[in-house]
């Protein structure tokens, strides 16, 4: 494949590390994460082979909701720097040839900001039709109450002006009435300033929530969602070509499709697979792999400017929502067996390698299969090291302790006095003094090791992001197979979701005996028969990548080199 091919749509085969400043590096010692801090880890990121960082909220913010609560679009919270500290952390990353996205949250405001403080002076208010509002709360839907821990309507009601305004998520995050031309107006504003500033996109939060269809136009219709996302969408391509949004997107497949643009394409850049990692938390609960071979069969092909985001973990819980209530008590009681492992009925407040046990061949399989399903990959800050998380702490934070540098004071996180630094580590097994950055480093076993060469395997095999994907017969329930084909080149992935070894046949349609399977992940090489079948073990939780290649341009393995 030709390289120059994918210059403009970069993030077809992007590897996207999302970090929260508050919580990656305090560069001044006062205990909270800053841009001066994570600038001087972004060297680790270019290491391990990132090359789109994902930026958490940094804005303004009263911080009620670990910083989704915001009071100024257009600014960098005094907390973590300066809008000079951000120019400098978008250089720093440029220069390592690191592209930068953020979180794009305005489907709500904080109740603080001044938008919503004017318009709750009056109902004539500047303001005041830029949120919504009713004389009466419209019933509410439980099902919609998206943190039904903590609220239990959409509905709050403000004695000042006898109304009600609405809110998806916090009482205190009213919702912006994004049906409004002037809101519209100025969400294009505010993503033309950060682009501006060199940010090559945005993760959009909570798509399906931002244009609410709850009140009506002037004429008795219903604000359109796809018009507002394909405007968006056209507004960002005049300003960069190559600028993308990646979609939080938690809806079935034929309802997600839409938010692609269907066959067009001209709205979400990527959408997060939800479902997919659903089924592999239900399938590795099961040690059987066809829930998600049947989601990777079910999953519709994307538009073609279009691509799949994939995952293990993110920086919520871990939304287990579009299982039934059966699957969801087996991922449940697989890991999560504790109540206070679970978050709003729904999900998980755990980190990968806690929920296998540190069983690390395991945990090195599930991290091979996001490396070669096809989409774009996206780690959280810690996967490459296998943090666990503090259940200690409240809902959501408890997978948001800050990043662990060294086994020294504060994980290397701080120079501050402990007591400063707001948000405690793990203990255990997970703290700091046996998981972190630098010991990794110098491990060639550790799991930082095998994810960078899971990301540079990845970044070799392009038909993994570009290629048709199915899915092949292995002959055992607990082997997933998948081959990628693109122009003329074949890559094959095998993943062992059992426990004990598996001895594996593969038919490969339209491939013979010319041509063997190089492994790339271990030595060695498999022939192939003349109707296509190969024959290979797998250890427990093994994976292998292979190349289909002839004898003469297949890689080297270590039998090749004298």
């Amino acid at each position: 494949m030709r390289l120059s091919m994918t210059s403009d749509v970069w993030w077809k085969n992007a590897v996207v590390y999302c970090l929260d400043i508050e919580t990656y590096a305090d560069g001044n010692a006062d205990g909270i994460g800053d841009f001066r801090g994570a600038i001087q880890h972004i060297d680790h990121l270019d290491r391990l082979g990132v090359t789109c960082i994902w930026l958490m909220p940094f804005f303004p913010t009263p911080d009620r909701d670990d910083g989704y609560d915001i009071t100024d679009f257009y600014s960098v919270d005094p907390r973590l720097g300066t809008l000079g500290d951000f120019v400098e952390f978008m250089q720093v990353a440029r220069d390592r040839g690191i592209r930068v996205i953020a979180d794009l949250v305005v489907n709500h405001t904080s109740d603080e900001h001044p938008w919503f403080r004017d318009a709750r002076s009056g109902r004539d208010a500047r303001y005041r039709d830029w949120y919504i509002w009713s004389d009466e709360p419209e019933p509410d839907d439980p099902k919609g109450i998206v943190f039904p821990d903590k609220e239990n309507s959409l509905w709050e009601y403000d004695q000042k002006t006898g109304q009600y305004y609405f809110h998806r998520f916090y009482r205190f995050q009213p919702d912006l009435n994004t049906s409004n031309p002037e809101v519209r107006d100025e969400i294009a504003r505010i993503l033309g300033f950060w682009m501006e500033l060199g940010l090559s996109g945005f993760r959009v939060d909570a798509v399906p929530f931002l244009v609410e269809q709850v009140t009506e136009a002037g004429d008795g219709s219903l604000p359109d969602p796809h018009e507002f996302f394909a405007a968006l969408r056209a507004f960002m391509s005049r300003r960069d070509g190559s600028a993308a949004l990646l979609g939080e997107v938690n809806l079935p497949y034929p309802d997600l499709m839409k938010y692609f643009g269907n066959d067009l394409g001209d709205e979400i850049t990527m959408c997060f697979d939800f479902i997919g990692m659903q089924r592999m938390y239900l399938a590795l609960a099961r040690g059987d792999v066809r829930p998600l071979a049947e989601a990777l069969n079910e999953r519709p092909r994307p538009p073609k400017d279009c691509q799949w985001a994939t995952f293990v973990r993110n920086h919520d819980e871990l939304t287990l929502d579009k299982l039934s209530d059966s699957e969801r008590a087996e991922v449940f009681a697989a890991f999560g067996p504790d109540e206070d492992m679970r978050l709003y009925g729904r999900g998980l407040r755990r980190r990968l390698p806690t929920m296998l046990g540190g069983d690390m061949d395991r945990i090195k399989m599930v991290y091979s299969l996001l490396f070669s399903l096809p989409g774009t990959p996206v780690l959280f800050y810690g996967e490459e090291i296998g943090m666990g998380e503090n259940l200690e702490l409240e809902g959501r934070q408890a997978v948001r302790t800050p990043m662990q540098w060294t086994p020294n004071r504060n994980g290397g996180f701080s120079r501050a006095d402990p007591a400063k630094v707001r948000i405690p580590m793990p203990s255990g097994e997970y703290a700091p003094e046996k998981v972190n950055v630098s010991a990794q480093q110098r491990d060639p076993g550790s799991l930082l090791v095998w994810i960078t060469r899971l990301i540079r395997n990845y970044r070799d095999c392009p038909e993994l992001a570009w290629g048709d994907h199915s899915v092949l017969d292995t002959g055992t329930t607990a082997v997933l197979a998948h081959r990628a084909d693109f122009e003329g080149e074949t890559v094959v992935a095998v993943h062992n979701f059992g426990e004990a070894e598996a001895e594996v046949e593969l038919t490969l349609a339209g491939i013979d005996s010319s041509r063997v399977l190089t492994d790339l992940l271990v030595d060695g090489t498999i022939e192939i028969s003349g109707d296509g079948r190969a024959r290979f073990g797998l250890g427990r939780y093994g994976c292998r990548w292979f190349r289909v290649s002839t004898p003469e341009t297949a890689p080297a393995d270590s039998g090749d080199v004298d």
